[in-house]
């Protein structure tokens, strides 16, 4: 990688951290930004592994939200593979590939001739890869490859801030939620925030369902 990439790649990132305002607006703009930095690419997709199931919030063309729906059809593929693995996988000419044959039959029918996966990122048992696609076998030669993997790092460490920016905006929601109907038990009810609480986690554990949950229905019920 020269020195004018590696300036371009910075400001790429910076980029991402200043604009990022969420998780799908951020993944958008790293798949938009890797099929414009990455040398050969001309599609990408987004893979998340979320709880066991497998998602594509974003693609850039069709072809690569094909390929992702073929994966999902047949539970193999190049870009689970990727994120659980955490590791670049590269296929050179889809039509020679061997590791997943049903996919790789079905996306050399769709026009895929090669691809290159980058993990970006693993969160316990939820993953995500970075996905280039392009319709020329051996598209993708090492310097390609290394600034996907340089690019696919950054934006990963982008990625993670903001999806902790995201789960702690969740959980002072949640907790603001909560709040508002242990409010409206203790005026009910004529009880103090401890017993207020303490009814909303046995309504949660009896029904089964999230506290916030509850308090949510608490809070649409009404003073009722």
């Amino acid at each position: 990688m020269n020195q004018e990439q590696t300036t371009r790649m910075a400001e790429i990132v910076r980029e991402l951290r200043i604009e990022g305002d969420d998780s799908d607006a951020i993944l958008r703009r790293i798949s938009k930004a890797a099929v414009a930095s990455v040398p050969g690419s001309e599609y990408a997709s987004v893979t998340l592994v979320t709880g066991g199931q497998i998602e594509t919030p974003v693609v850039v063309g069709d072809l690569a939200g094909k390929s992702d729906a073929l994966q999902r059809e047949f539970s193999e593929g190049p870009c689970v593979r990727s994120a659980v693995d955490d590791t670049t996988i590269i296929i050179d000419d889809m039509r020679h590939e061997s590791r997943w044959p049903r996919y790789a039959a079905a996306a050399t029918e769709l026009g895929i001739a090669s691809m290159a996966c980058f993990c970006l990122y693993i969160d316990g048992h939820d993953f995500g890869a970075l996905n280039l696609l392009s319709t020329t076998t051996h598209a993708f030669d090492p310097d390609a490859l290394a600034v996907g993997q340089l690019f696919a790092a950054h934006c990963a460490s982008a990625f993670s801030a903001v999806r902790e920016k995201d789960q702690l905006l969740t959980a002072l929601s949640s907790r603001d939620i909560i709040g508002q109907a242990k409010g409206m038990i203790m005026e009910r009810y004529r009880v103090d925030a401890d017993e207020a609480f303490r009814l909303l986690a046995r309504l949660s554990q009896e029904s089964n369902t999230k506290l916030a949950t509850v308090a949510r229905q608490i809070i649409e019920a009404g003073p009722a």
